[in-house]
Order: C-alpha cells, then structure tokens, then sequence
C-alpha cells in the first residue's frame, strides 16, 4: 500500500466517524512563542486543547507536517529518525473518549490496513484500568499483548495531560531478538506505530492533577512507520515516500544503495533533509544565522557536505526539490505552487556554502590533523568560531566532522570567541 494511499485512507476513515479534515498547519506556529516549530500533529491545535479557542468541529482529523532536530545526529543512522515526517491524527475535543478511541485505533489497523492482529501489542499506564478492560474485555486484545509501562503518561508542564496507550507492531525476530528489544526499548523489532493520548486532567502550577470536566483525545500514526511496515520494509527510507530520493541521490554520485554502510547513511541525510528543505521553505523559512532560519541552514549544509562526501560536485538541494514535490505534493497540496520559489531559495544556499566549503574543510582538517599528532582530542573554540564566523560552519557541523576523528570541541571557548 503507497503511502499516499495510506494518508487518504486514514482521513477518509475519520471523516467517515464525524470528522472535520483540516489541512496541515504550516510549520512555523502561529501564537505560540514557546515553539520554534511544529513537532507534533497536536501542537497546532493546543488552543482547542486548552479551551482558549472553540474548535471548529469537536472531532477533527489531520496528516500534520512535523519538523525535529534534537536527535539530527541519528538521522540516517537509525530506521525511523528523520527530520520532517508526517503524522496521522485524530482529535477529540470534549467528545468521544478512551472507548471509541481505541476501538477505531483498532478498527482502522486491522480491517483497512489488514495488519495482523497476532503482531500488535499495546502499552497502557499501570493505572489506566479503563484502557485494561476496554482492549482486553471489548477489543479482545490477549493479556499476553497488553504491557503496563510506568512511563505510558503524557505532559507537558502545565496544562491538559493524562496516560496514553501505545500501539506497537511485532515485526519479527529477523529485527532482533535480545531482552532489550522490546515494547518501549531501543531496538527495531517491535515497532510504534500509533499513540493514543487521553487527557483526562489539567496540571496546576503546583504540580496537582484535577480531572477535566471535558476530556480530550490526542492520537498521532507516523505516516512513515506505516508505510514500512505495508511494504515490508527494513526502515522508513526505503519506503516509496523516501526512497526515490535516495534512488536520485546514488545516481547523481554514481554509487549503489544497500553495499556500504557508510554510504548508504549519507544518502539517506540527503534524502532525509531534502524533504525538510522543501517543506521548511514551501512554508517561508528561508537560511540565516538565527531561529529557524538557522535550523534551515544547518539542514542544507548537512546535505551538502554528506553530497560532497560522495563525490557529487553539482549543486544537489535544488535537483532534489521536484521529487520531494511530486511525492509529497498529494498530501501538502500548496508545494507545487512554490515550486520555483523554493527551488531558488534552495540553490542560492547551497551555493554560497559550496563557495566556502572546501577551503572551510581543508583548514578544519588540518587543525584535526595536528591535534593528532599532538596526542590532543579537544578542538580550541577559537578554531571552532574561526570556521564559524569565516567560512559559514554551525558549530554543530565542525562538532560533528571533529567527533568522526575521535575529537571533541570547546563549546566554552566557541561561546567566549
């Protein structure tokens, strides 16, 4: 099943149980200083959450577009992290509660996707009763497949918050077999797909928990994870929303997927960050030193270094950006209309990096080159906001060359400079 495909079956399934299907938000948060970008398909909608705006429809259903970098380094590297990804929802706002809910979950997986029931396991708060008996008593989820974790509760600060109940699908014992990978664990075999968040109480300021007089439902699928496990497939790169990227990429360098690994991970931080470049400026965040702009340019840079790694030399961000348009095009459906702008934009960054890169790599190199020989592991900060500041490195990036070297930087000192 393609992912698009995927994505128009879960809203129309929504809209089927009294939905209201809202289009994406855009990434940058609109009223929400606390927020440099959206993360999660709830963020957009906390003010129905809160009560501070009346929700245009008490039960609603969305593919949101979601933007993460605090785990940018595993990018690649690992199955399932990324830095744009799309996720699946449906919201509840003093409507139905943990009963349809998990039902639907339920329904929804194994009677339009037709994912085995055998392979899906659900994690509930050792508390939660309720969410007990409705997937054992009602569902007919086996005790066997129903594990208490004592993490399974949701906040964030202040505000609405409750436990939630997750549900994971068993991929086999090809992915894995140790104690560690488990339900909840760091391994890949038993993978989340879906996140079913039940916020029954307001957190005070003082840290008490106070029932809501109108309960929420918050879920969230990642687009991705489905797509992988619908086309059997090992990590969410290879799937059809990701991989031809990857195909284009291994092209442009005159190398082949899946025979090293080292390769394969920077085709996959191409890939990866050729979507988030897209999107972010689709959305009208466009490269600078600060904010999101920041967080744009550091993307590009990435992928641009990863590019040179293999050996392209042509400008490669600006080629990437129709595919990514045509794969994405059906689910944010104002991308093709920007399709030049971002292309643009896109291209410019690119080269004006591209002008600097090399000179900024030989210098960075050689410092690399005497801490060795030196016997040191630590790079000055002055070294590290010289590259900054003269050849357009984020520290992040001389972070990241220096620690393939076994060294380490002075942030301190990079700070101080």
């Amino acid at each position: 099943m393609r992912g698009n495909e995927i994505r128009r079956r879960f809203l129309a399934f929504f809209e089927d149980k009294g939905h209201l299907h809202l289009d994406s938000f855009p990434l940058i948060p609109k009223d929400d200083p606390s927020l440099l970008l959206i993360g999660a398909g709830m963020a957009p909608l906390k003010p129905y959450f809160t009560g501070k705006v009346t929700p245009p429809c008490k039960r609603v259903t969305t593919c949101q577009k979601c933007m993460r970098t605090g785990d940018l380094e595993n990018v690649g590297r690992t199955a399932r992290h990324h830095t744009f990804f799309e996720m699946l929802g449906n919201f509840s706002f003093g409507d139905y509660f943990k009963k349809d809910a998990i039902h639907w979950a339920w329904e929804f997986l194994t009677e339009e996707l037709h994912l085995e029931p055998e392979r899906l396991y659900v994690t509930i708060h050792p508390e939660d009763e309720e969410a007990y008996a409705i997937w054992h008593d009602e569902v007919g989820v086996p005790a066997s497949h129903i594990y208490k974790l004592d993490d399974n509760f949701w906040e964030i600060g202040e505000g609405p918050c409750g436990p939630c109940s997750e549900i994971f699908y068993d991929q086999g014992e090809a992915f894995g077999t140790d104690p560690d990978n488990q339900m909840g664990g760091e391994g890949d075999r038993f993978l989340e797909i879906w996140n079913l968040v039940f916020s029954q109480y307001n957190r005070t300021a003082d840290g008490r928990y106070e029932p809501l007089v109108h309960k929420n439902i918050d879920t969230g699928a990642g687009l991705e994870r489905l797509a992988a496990v619908l086309q059997h497939k090992k990590n969410n790169f290879e799937t059809d929303l990701i991989y031809p990227l990857i195909e284009q990429a291994a092209a442009l360098a005159g190398v082949k997927y899946g025979e090293h690994e080292a390769t394969d991970v920077a085709l996959k931080v191409i890939a990866d960050h050729a979507r988030a470049t897209t999107v972010l400026i689709g959305d009208g965040v466009l490269p600078s030193n600060e904010g999101r702009g920041y967080v744009l340019r550091r993307i590009i840079r990435r992928a641009v270094r990863q590019a040179k790694l293999l050996g392209i030399q042509e400008p490669v961000m600006a080629t990437l950006v129709d595919t990514v348009i045509d794969l994405l095009g059906e689910g944010i459906t104002d991308l093709p209309g920007k399709r030049e702008f971002i292309k643009t934009n896109a291209a410019t960054e690119e080269e004006r990096f591209q002008r600097t890169l090399d000179q900024g790599l030989l210098l960075l190199q050689q410092r690399l080159d005497d801490l060795k020989a030196e016997g040191a592991t630590v790079l000055a900060g002055s070294d590290v906001f010289k590259l900054y500041d003269t050849y357009g490195f984020p520290w992040e990036l001389t972070e990241e060359i220096a620690a393939e070297a076994g060294v380490t930087i002075d942030r301190d000192g990079f700070v101080r400079a």
